[in-house]
C-alpha cells in the first residue's frame, strides 16, 4: 500500500491512498443527460489526506479512465488538499457512478487548445472554434464549425431613457472591452474572462464581466454574463439589456429554419418560407412527402427541379418570414410573432405559459445556432428575438430584460414620510412597518446580476427531439456532483451536520418537518409568483394572516434578504439530502443574495442591504447580509468563478464599517476613540471572518489570514469573552479588536451587559466551528474555543450561571430556540450530557414573533385559500415565517448533528 506522509498542525501522520483519494461523483438528477456539454464539481478530502501535488484520474463505475481536468480550490492549514475542482469532456458518455482517483488523468480525444495573438484568443474544442476580441466592441468576432462560420459579430446591447414612461427618447449603447483573461486553458475545460463597459459616444457605465466556457469535444459555449447597475437610479431607466449576435444564412429560403421552445417539449419549428399548407403542393408529383416532410424535420429539402411546377415556378411569391419574436413578459405567458421585415405589420403566431427561453436559427445545410437564457421565464421580463432571417445574415438578441416592458425603474418606494431624523427612523418607521429608514440609503446603484446563457453551434439544423433535449439542460443544466456521504466524511463543513436519520419517533418527527419547511417555500415561490428580474430567487419574509398574503408591501417583513441566514439553511439541508430541487432552490438564493442584495461598487461596496420592500431600499447595509458564509458552500460544490470573484469583493469590506456604522441611530453607542470601526463579534467580525477563512483557504494573500488569527487571539484574550463590551474598536489594518467600554464584574458598578440576539445567528455558529476546527494547535485555538463555548452555555444559561460568570445578568436573550444549538455545540465540544438536554430543552421553544409554543404540536398541514378572500388559489400555513424557518432549520439540523444521540423524547 502506498503512503503519503503529511504534517497536521505539528504532527507527524501518515496517511493509506487507498480510500481517502477515492472520491464519488453522481449526476444529480439521478441519471445521466440526454445531451452531455460537458460538467464541473467539486469533491472534498480529509485534513492531511492528499498531498498539495496529488495528481488525479477518473473512472467510471466499470473501471474504464474518463478525461479530466483538476485543479484545487482549497487547501487545509497543513498545505494538503481541501477541496479539488474537476472538469470532464462533452460528447461522450458519463455515467452516474464516477471515481477520482490518484493517478495521470487520461486526455481526451479532443483536447481543447487555446492560442493567443496580440489581437485575440482563439479556443479550439476539437468541434468548433470561437474567436475572442481583445478590444473593441465585439466580443465574439466568430464562432467555426469545420471551417465554417455559424456566428459572428457577438456584442452586449442595452437600452435607456431618462423617463421610465413610454415614448421617451432612448439611448442605445454596446459593448466595450477593457480586459481579456485567460483563466483556463484545458486540456479539458477552458475558460475565458471579458470585462468592460457599455458605451456610446458619450458615456461608459454599466460594467460587465462574461465567462466563457468550453469543454473538449463541445459544440456549446456556455456564457455567464454579469453586469452592475452604476447609474443614477432617478435618471437611468434600462429599456433593454441583451446579448446580439450574427448567424451567417447561406441556405436556400425554404432550407432555413426558425425553432422556439415553449413549455417542456413543445416546439413551435417553421421554414422561413414554408412550403406547407399552399394551394398548391410541392409533391405533387413526387412519391410520398419529400419536400414537407424534410421541411417539417429540418432537413434540406429535395432539389427545387423535383418540386410541383406550380410551386418552383412560384416560389418568390410565397412570403419569407425574417424577423420573429417569442416575449416573455410575465411568470405565465409568453407570445410569438412574426413578420416578413421591417416596415411591415406582424402577425400573430401564438401564445403559452412559460417558455423554455430556447431559440434556433439557421440553415439544413449550412448549420446555425441554438441558443439559450437559463430561468427565461423565472427573470421576465425577458425575450427573445430573430431578425433578417430572410438576408445573408439573421440577428439574434437575447433579451436578458426585454425593451417590450415597462424600463427598469430601481427608485426607491417612498418619500420619507416625514422621516428625518434618526429618533423618527428609529422609534417610527422601525416601530411601525419594520423598516430601516434613511434618507439616500435606498440607492439601486452597485447592484447587480448574473444570467447564465448557453449557445449550440450546430452543422445542421437540430431534429425537433434534438432541441427540446437541448432546452431541458437550459431550464435545469445537468450537474455533477459529490454525494452527502462523501462531503460528510471530508468534513470540510464542520460538524454542525449530519445525513438523515429516521431511528427514533422524535428524529423522523423532525426530519419530516425539515422537509415540509423546505417543500413548502418551494410551492410559496411558485403560488405567490415571487419571479422577476431582480426578485427571483429570494423569498419573503413575514405572512399577513389577515389579507392572505406575504407583506410584500410592509416595510422591513417583506423580502427576505437572507435574513436570519435562509442561505445557510437551505444549502445545509441539500448538504444532508442531495435532493436536486434544493440544490436548484439554494443556488437561485445564492446568485440573488450575492448579487442583488449586495452592493458591488460605490459607497457601499462589500455591504448588503436588510430586508426591504426592494433588496435595495432599507437603510441597514450590513455584512451580515454580503457575507461569504452564504457562498462558500456553493462555490466548493461547483467551482463557480463568479461567487469565488464575489466573496473576494468582501476582503476589504472592513473599511466601509465606519463610513456605514450599524449604530449610528443608537445614540448611546461607545465613542470610537482612535479605533478606525466599531464592531460586533457576530454581525460584523464573523462574516470578516468568513471571507477571510475562504481567502486562507483558497491560497490567496495572506494578510487575510494573519488578521483572522489577529482577532481569534483577541477575542480569546478578552476577560469576559464575548460579554466583555457591547461593542468594540477594530483596526483596519491588522485586525486587533479591544472593548470600548468593560462590562460586568470588570466594572465596580456592575455595568449591565446588553447581548444582541443577532450575533450568533448570520452565520457565526457554522464559521466559528470551521475556525475552531482549523485551528487546533495553534496559539489562537484555546482562548477562542473557550470564549466561544461560554457563549454557547451562557446566552441561555439560568440567571444565577450569568451571574457567577459575569457578575451580572444581561439584557435580551431572545431566539431562544435558535440558540438551542449553541448549546448543542457545547456539549458536544465538552461531553456534558446535561448542556445536550438543555439544548433539547431549548430547542422545543418557540419564541419567533407570531407564534410561540411547543413546535411538536404544530400540525404540518396547510388550508387551501380560494375564491374572492385571494387573487389566486394558495395553500397558506399562517404560522410560517421565514426567520421561524430559517433558524428551526438550522437549530434542527445541528441538534440532530450534535447532540441526536442524546434525545430523549
Amino acid at each position: 500500500m502506498k503512503y503519503v506522509t503529511t504534517v497536521l498542525l505539528g504532527a507527524v501522520a501518515l496517511m493509506p491512498l487507498t480510500g481517502l483519494l477515492c472520491a464519488d461523483a453522481v449526476w444529480m438528477d439521478g441519471s445521466a443527460p440526454a445531451i452531455n456539454i460537458g460538467a464541473t464539481w467539486g469533491v472534498p478530502w480529509p485534513a492531511g489526506s492528499t498531498p498539495k501535488d496529488a495528481a488525479f484520474a477518473l473512472r467510471d463505475s466499470s473501471g474504464k479512465s474518463i478525461p479530466v481536468q483538476t485543479w484545487t480550490t482549497a487547501w487545509w492549514p497543513d498545505g494538503s488538499i481541501k477541496w479539488t475542482a474537476h472538469a470532464v469532456p462533452a460528447g461522450i458518455a458519463i455515467d452516474n457512478n464516477l471515481k477520482v482517483v490518484h493517478g495521470a488523468p487520461a486526455v481526451p480525444e479532443k483536447s481543447i487548445t487555446v492560442r493567443e495573438t496580440a489581437a485575440n484568443v482563439e479556443i479550439d474544442t476539437g468541434v468548433m472554434r470561437c474567436f475572442v476580441e481583445k478590444s473593441g466592441r465585439v466580443l465574439i468576432s466568430k464562432i467555426t464549425r469545420a471551417g465554417n462560420p455559424v456566428l459572428s459579430n457577438g456584442r452586449l446591447v442595452a437600452i435607456s431613457s431618462k423617463t421610465p414612461e413610454l415614448g421617451g427618447a432612448a439611448d442605445i449603447f454596446q459593448s466595450r472591452i477593457t480586459g481579456v483573461t485567460i483563466e483556463q486553458r484545458g486540456p479539458v475545460r477552458a475558460t475565458v474572462k471579458i470585462e468592460g463597459y457599455h458605451a456610446d459616444a458619450n458615456r461608459e457605465w454599466l460594467p460587465f464581466t462574461l465567462r466563457l466556457y468550453f469543454y473538449a469535444g463541445g459544440e456549446t459555449l456556455r456564457i455567464m454574463h454579469s453586469f452592475v447597475f452604476d447609474g443614477d437610479a432617478e435618471k437611468d431607466f434600462i429599456r433593454g439589456l441583451g446579448v446580439r449576435f450574427e448567424v451567417p444564412m447561406t441556405d436556400l429560403m425554404h432550407d432555413r429554419h426558425v425553432r422556439y421552445v415553449g413549455e417542456g417539449r413543445g416546439l413551435w419549428a417553421e421554414a422561413i418560407r414554408g412550403l406547407t399548407g399552399l394551394r398548391r403542393d410541392p409533391d405533387a408529383k413526387n412519391k410520398g412527402n419529400p419536400v414537407k416532410d424534410a421541411q417539417i424535420a429540418g432537413l434540406a429539402c429535395p432539389p427545387v427541379e423535383t418540386f410541383n411546377p406550380q410551386v418552383s415556378e412560384r416560389l418568390q411569391y410565397i412570403p419569407a418570414w425574417g424577423d420573429s419574436t417569442l416575449s416573455q413578459l410575465s411568470a405565465n405567458g409568453f407570445t410569438i410573432r412574426k413578420r416578413t421585415k421591417a416596415g411591415h405589420g406582424w402577425i400573430d403566431v401564438d401564445q403559452g405559459g412559460r417558455a423554455s427561453g430556447v431559440g434556433y436559427i439557421g440553415g439544413a445545410k449550412g448549420g446555425g445556432i441554438v441558443f439559450g437564457l437559463r430561468d427565461f421565464w423565472q427573470r421576465h421580463p425577458s425575450q427573445l428575438d430573430i431578425r433578417n432571417a430572410h438576408t445573408d445574415a439573421a440577428e439574434v438578441t437575447i433579451w436578458l430584460y426585454s425593451p417590450e416592458a415597462p424600463a427598469m425603474d430601481l427608485r426607491f418606494y417612498h418619500d420619507g414620510m416625514g422621516m428625518d431624523t434618526f429618533e423618527k427612523q428609529y422609534k417610527g418607521g422601525l416601530e411601525i412597518t419594520y423598516e430601516d429608514y434613511e434618507p439616500g440609503f435606498g440607492d439601486a446603484h452597485g447592484i447587480a446580476r448574473t444570467s447564465e446563457i448557453y449557445l449550440w453551434a450546430l452543422a445542421a439544423t437540430p431534429s425537433r427531439d434534438a432541441i427540446v433535449d437541448m432546452a431541458a439542460l437550459v431550464r435545469d443544466p445537468a450537474r455533477l456532483v459529490c454525494p452527502p456521504a462523501r462531503i460528510l466524511a471530508a468534513n470540510v463543513f464542520g460538524n454542525v451536520w449530519s445525513l438523515p436519520d429516521r431511528s427514533t419517533p422524535g428524529k423522523s418527527a423532525i426530519e419530516d418537518r425539515l422537509k415540509w419547511q423546505v417543500d413548502y417555500y418551494k410551492n410559496q415561490i411558485d403560488q405567490r409568483h415571487w419571479y422577476g428580474f431582480w426578485n427571483y430567487g429570494d423569498v419573503m419574509h413575514s405572512y399577513d394572516r389577515d389579507r392572505h398574503v406575504w407583506k410584500y408591501d410592509i416595510g422591513g417583513n417583506a423580502w427576505d434578504n437572507s435574513e436570519l441566514s435562509t442561505d445557510l439553511w437551505l444549502w445545509y439541508y441539500y448538504l444532508r439530502t442531495g435532493r436536486a430541487d434544493v440544490f436548484r432552490l439554494a443556488e437561485a438564493m445564492t446568485r440573488h443574495t450575492g448579487e442583488v442584495d449586495t452592493y458591488h461598487l460605490g459607497r457601499f461596496a462589500g455591504l448588503g442591504t436588510r430586508h426591504n420592500v426592494q433588496h435595495w431600499g432599507c437603510s441597514a447595509k450590513q455584512v451580515r447580509i454580503s457575507t461569504a458564509a452564504y457562498r462558500r458552500i456553493y462555490y466548493y460544490l461547483t467551482a463557480d468563478e463568479r461567487v469565488g470573484d464575489l466573496m473576494r469583493e468582501l476582503l476589504d469590506v472592513d473599511k466601509k464599517f465606519n463610513d456605514v456604522d450599524p449604530a449610528r441611530k443608537l445614540g448611546d453607542a461607545s465613542p470610537l476613540g482612535d479605533y478606525d470601526a466599531r464592531v460586533s463579534f457576530g454581525i460584523d467580525w464573523a462574516n470578516l471572518a468568513a471571507a477571510w477563512l475562504t481567502e486562507w483557504e483558497r491560497g490567496g494573500d495572506m494578510k487575510y489570514r494573519d488578521k483572522l488569527l489577529r482577532g481569534m487571539r483577541d477575542w480569546g484574550n478578552m476577560p469576559l469573552g464575548f460579554f466583555t463590551s457591547d461593542r468594540y474598536g477594530y483596526r483596519i489594518a491588522d485586525g486587533s479588536i479591544e472593548p470600548l467600554s468593560l462590562r460586568g464584574k470588570l466594572t465596580a458598578e456592575n455595568k449591565p451587559i446588553s447581548v444582541s440576539h443577532l450575533d450568533s445567528m448570520f452565520g457565526a455558529v457554522e464559521i466559528f466551528s470551521e475556525l475552531i476546527q482549523l485551528t487546533e494547535g495553534r496559539p489562537e485555538y484555546e482562548g477562542f474555543k473557550k470564549a466561544w463555548l461560554q457563549y454557547c452555555v451562557l446566552y441561555s444559561a439560568p440567571k444565577e450561571e450569568r451571574i457567577a460568570a459575569l457578575g451580572v445578568n444581561f439584557k435580551n436573550g431572545a431566539l431562544v430556540q435558535a440558540h438551542s444549538r449553541l448549546l448543542a455545540y457545547a456539549a458536544k465540544m465538552s461531553g456534558d450530557n446535561k448542556l445536550a438536554a438543555r439544548a433539547w430543552e431549548k430547542f422545543a421553544v418557540t419564541d419567533y414573533p407570531g407564534y410561540s409554543g411547543d413546535w411538536a404540536k404544530v400540525v404540518l398541514a396547510t388550508e387551501r385559500i380560494k375564491g374572492p378572500t385571494i387573487l389566486n388559489p394558495v395553500d397558506e400555513a399562517k404560522w410560517v415565517g421565514t426567520n421561524l424557518s430559517a433558524q428551526w432549520g438550522l437549530s434542527a439540523i445541528q441538534c440532530l448533528a450534535l447532540v441526536g444521540d442524546k434525545m430523549e423524547k
